[in-house]
């Protein structure tokens, strides 16, 4: 009987403990279940009050002007690609660049870490003139090169590198140690036994480089002109009519169409990012 009434208790705490954590969350899901729902509204729907929870017709149509209004599809492409790009360049350049700071001993190496992060403090604001200029001198304005290299060089680059360091200052020598006895080379150790243990901070440098080549805005607005060039974030502020208002029934649905690949990055490969950030400060 007893037994009986402590799994009963332990089953009403745990039904307590969900409502409340349902509870804590519906604030956060509202702003994404209004914004879904909005997509399929008129616009006299979306500015309702009291605001509905559901279309009260749902209009498929909008997403289709989505892609007639202007080359949504092409801009798609675009943030797709440039982001691939940029996420591959930046683990490459981030682990190769971690892994000699937290595995080989050079003279200055702690000066040159020390430099590397300040990059780090460096709002992009600041270095938007100068990296310009360079973009300009070289003639790769209004093109896709300045969107993937300075991203990868840049502070994305940066916090990818303090990342992977911080994951491999924990690999121990004597793994290194076993490996260099069988005949590996600094570069084969790093392919073939520290980037497969690393894979947690891998995903979790990827997914957040990812995610900022996907959002960017002010780096596309300053050195693209083409439409045909132009990425998702620059795309979603060209949903107006010739009077300049926003037409927010369309935009809601191509900013729907533009969070899909994030959610689903994200959702992905959670696990190996809240591992891999534990990981990271574990270590100095």
């Amino acid at each position: 009987m007893n037994a009986n009434r402590v799994s009963f208790r332990k089953k009403l705490g745990m039904a307590a403990w969900y409502v409340g954590l349902i509870g804590l969350a519906l604030p956060f899901l509202y702003p994404f279940w209004w914004m879904i729902t909005s997509a399929f509204k008129t616009v006299n729907e979306i500015f309702a009050f009291p605001p509905t929870l559901l279309p009260s017709t749902w209009h498929w149509e909008n997403f289709g002007e989505v892609f007639t209004f202007q080359p949504f599809a092409q801009h798609y492409v675009n943030s797709l690609y440039i982001a691939i790009l940029v996420t591959a360049g930046t683990l490459l350049v981030s682990s190769l660049a971690g892994y000699a700071f937290a595995r080989i001993q050079f003279r200055g190496a702690s000066l040159f870490f020390i430099l590397l992060l300040s990059g780090m403090m460096m709002p992009n604001e600041v270095t938007i003139i100068p990296n310009f200029i360079t973009m300009k001198t070289l003639g790769w304005t209004n093109t896709h090169l300045p969107l993937i290299l300075i991203p990868i060089l840049g502070m994305g680059g940066v916090l990818g590198t303090f990342m992977m360091r911080q994951y491999f200052l924990n690999l121990p020598q004597d793994l290194e140690d076993a490996a260099m006895m069988d005949g590996l080379n600094r570069f084969g150790i790093y392919w073939r036994i520290a980037l497969p243990i690393a894979r947690p901070a891998l995903t979790s440098v990827a997914i957040l480089t990812f995610l900022s080549s996907w959002n960017a805005f002010l780096d596309p607005l300053i050195y693209l002109d083409d439409l045909t060039l132009f990425t998702i974030p620059l795309s979603l502020r060209g949903f107006t009519d010739q009077y300049g208002t926003p037409l927010w029934n369309v935009q809601l649905a191509a900013t729907t169409l533009a969070v899909l690949p994030v959610l689903i990055f994200y959702v992905v490969a959670q696990r190996q990012v809240v591992e891999s950030f534990s990981l990271s400060g574990s270590k100095g």
